[in-house]
């Protein structure tokens, strides 16, 4: 199953060890699910996760883009060939929509749900971390 993570996913896994969020980021890479990364996403998570108020304690920007590379590493690379903006109310949510859809995604997973209102027209839905753990666990029980 494919899915993009919102970088509010991130910030939320880097800021706490408890949680869906960190759940989710540390079970990669993961048979259950396969995050699908873009040029732009990427790009976006590097410059929000290496600010100092986004960083665990003990850790630098240093640490946080090897975290990152290494999510890269496990994610699929999507190219996007279309635009579908402006469709959400935040322009900046556009480009994870884009993804999801170029990327054959059914969910998008964050905290903000209510950015995401409308992506269901295009058979994605906005899930956040605790539903979308909940969905997989449900989904590949043993």
């Amino acid at each position: 199953m494919r899915v993009v993570f919102d970088t509010s996913v991130l910030v939320a896994a880097a800021r706490s060890r408890d949680g869906a969020s960190f759940a989710l980021v540390t079970s990669i890479p993961s048979p259950r699910f396969q995050i699908c990364l873009s040029v732009g996403l990427y790009t976006e998570w590097q410059d929000v996760l290496s600010r100092p108020e986004h960083l665990p304690p003990g850790q630098n920007s240093a640490d946080a883009l090897r975290t990152l590379r290494f999510l890269a590493s496990q994610a699929r690379l999507q190219d996007i060939f279309f635009l579908w903006r402006p469709f959400l109310s935040d322009p900046d949510d556009d480009m994870i929509l884009e993804l999801a859809f170029a990327a054959g995604c059914r969910y998008i997973v964050t905290h903000n749900t209510r950015h995401f209102l409308g992506c269901q027209q295009l058979g994605i839905e906005a899930v956040t971390p605790g539903d979308f753990l909940a969905i997989v666990n449900k989904t590949f029980k043993p």
